[in-house]
């Protein structure tokens, strides 16, 4: 069990204690840090911030 990775665990986790609301909070941000990071010292960034 010291050799799972945090996902897996994680979605134990979810299993477990019946709290699956929890995913598509968690993967949203994932995506936002993603995109900012990818985002951050490209050319897209303008065209990015005109969306918000």
């Amino acid at each position: 069990m010291a050799n799972q990775s945090i996902i897996t665990e994680f979605w134990e986790f979810l299993k477990v204690s019946k709290r699956y609301w929890l995913l598509p909070i968690v993967l949203v941000l994932i995506l936002l840090s993603a995109l900012i990071v990818f985002t951050e010292s490209s050319a897209v960034a303008p065209f990015i911030y005109a969306l918000f």
